[in-house]
C-alpha cells in the first residue's frame, strides 16, 4: 500500500503541483493516476513556463504551428495551456465520476488580474466555459482584490482553487467567502450538492514562511534560540489555520448550508518542497496529514514520499497549542508571521507576474522566429 493511498483513506489527498505535455504523452500522469500515488493536479504560469522552455514534449512543434496561423503571444500561451489541462482533466475523469471530490486539475487566471476584481472574474468565467469540463479549478489569488471575486465565482458556479495565502487573516478571508458565495448562490436559487459547480479548495503556502524566518533568525544573532526555533513557523501556521478551518465549518452558519449539500472547502498545503537541505525532505508533507485537506507536491517531493515516506497519522489534529507557543515565541523576538504573511503574498504577486512576462517574451522569441517574412 502506498502512502498517497493510506493518506487517502485518512481524509487527505496528495496531488501533483506540475503538468507537461511530456509527461501527459509518455503515460505518467495516467500512472500515478491509476495506482492511486495522485488525486489530482496544480498548475500556475512559473510552471508552464518551465517546461515550454524545456520544450517537454512538442511545445515547439505546436508553437510554431499556432504562429503560422497568426497568433500572437498571449494565444499561444492560451491554447498551449488550456490544451495540457483539458488532456489532464480528460486523464482524471473517470476518477472524478466515480469519486467527486477527487480528479481535479487547475488552471490559473493570469497573474496581471491580481489586483483587478472584475478582470479576474471575467477570465475566470472564460477559462471555466472554454474548457468546459466538470473536474477544473480556476485558481484566483487571495488578494483583497481577489476575494470578492471568489465570493462572486462561488455563487455563479465556477469552482475556484484560492492562492497565494500565507497567513491567518488571508484563509479566514478565503473561507468567509466561499461560505458568502454558497449562500448568494443559494439565495438565488443554485444547487449547492453539485460538485462540479460549487467546489473549492484554498491553497495555503507552507515552505516559504520557513525561508522567511529563519533568515530572520539568523540577521537577529540569536544563537542557540535561533536553533530552536528555526523550521517550525511553516508547520505552526498550517496548524493554526487548520484549527481556524475545524471552527468556521463547523459553525452553525456553515453547518446550514451543508444541510443543504454543501461541501467544506478543503485547505489544501502548497509550496510543499522542502527548500533547506538541512531539513527532512518529506517535512511538509507526513506532519500535515488530517482529514479534509490536500496537499499538493513537486514531483521530487512526491517521489521521496514513494520512496520512504512514513504515516504519522492525523498529526494536523494534534500540537495546536504548541503551534501558537511557537508563533508567539517568534512575534517575541520581533519575528510576526502573521504581518510577514502581507509581504509574502506581495511578493507572489510580482514573482507570478515576473514568471509570466519571461513567458511571454519565450513565446514571442519562438513565434517570430517562424513568422513568414
Amino acid at each position: 500500500m502506498s502512502r498517497p493511498v493510506d493518506y487517502r483513506r485518512r481524509g487527505q489527498a496528495v496531488w501533483l503541483d506540475t503538468i507537461s505535455d511530456r509527461m501527459i504523452r509518455d503515460g505518467r500522469l495516467a500512472g500515478w493516476i491509476a495506482s492511486g500515488t495522485i488525486y489530482g493536479v496544480t498548475s500556475n504560469p512559473s510552471i508552464f513556463g518551465q517546461a515550454i522552455e524545456r520544450n517537454e514534449g512538442d511545445y515547439n512543434e505546436r508553437l510554431a504551428s499556432l504562429a503560422r496561423q497568426g497568433l500572437d503571444a498571449f494565444a499561444i500561451y492560451d491554447e498551449l495551456t488550456r490544451r495540457d489541462i483539458a488532456a489532464g482533466a480528460d486523464l482524471f475523469r473517470a476518477l472524478h465520476d466515480s469519486s467527486p471530490a477527487d480528479g481535479w486539475i487547475s488552471l490559473e487566471v493570469l497573474p496581471s488580474l491580481a489586483r483587478d476584481t472584475e478582470g479576474t472574474v471575467a477570465e475566470a468565467k472564460r477559462l471555466h466555459a472554454l474548457l468546459g469540463r466538470p473536474n477544473v479549478l480556476i485558481k484566483v489569488p487571495a488578494t483583497p482584490e481577489g476575494i470578492p471575486a471568489i465570493r462572486r465565482l462561488i455563487a455563479a458556479g465556477v469552482p475556484v482553487n484560492v492562492t497565494l495565502m500565507f497567513n491567518r487573516r488571508h484563509y479566514r478571508d478565503v473561507a468567509w467567502a466561499y461560505v458568502e458565495g454558497l449562500e448568494e448562490r443559494l439565495a438565488a436559487g443554485g444547487d449547492l450538492s453539485d460538485l462540479a459547480s460549487v467546489q473549492s479548495v484554498a491553497s495555503f503556502f507552507v515552505s516559504r514562511v520557513d525561508t522567511l524566518v529563519d533568515g530572520l533568525l539568523e540577521k537577529k544573532g540569536l544563537g542557540d534560540v535561533a536553533l530552536s526555533l528555526a523550521g517550525k513557523a511553516g508547520l505552526a501556521n498550517c496548524r493554526v489555520v487548520y484549527q481556524d478551518f475545524l471552527a468556521i465549518f463547523g459553525s452553525e452558519r456553515f453547518r446550514a448550508l451543508a444541510a443543504r449539500g454543501a461541501r467544506v472547502q478543503r485547505p489544501l498545503w502548497a509550496s510543499t518542497g522542502t527548500k533547506n537541505p538541512a531539513y527532512s525532505d518529506l517535512l511538509y508533507v507526513e506532519e500535515l496529514v488530517g482529514p479534509d485537506t490536500v496537499n499538493t507536491m513537486p514531483e521530487k517531493t512526491l517521489s521521496a514520499l514513494l520512496d520512504h515516506g512514513r504515516d504519522l497519522g492525523d498529526a494536523l489534529l494534534g500540537g495546536a497549542d504548541e503551534a501558537v507557543a511557537h508563533l508567539d515565541a517568534l512575534r517575541a523576538h520581533g519575528i510576526d508571521v502573521e504581518a510577514f504573511g502581507e509581504t509574502l503574498q506581495d511578493d507572489g504577486v510580482v514573482l507570478f507576474a515576473k514568471s509570466y512576462d519571461q513567458l511571454l517574451a519565450t513565446i514571442e522569441s519562438r513565434r517570430a522566429e517562424n513568422v513568414p517574412g
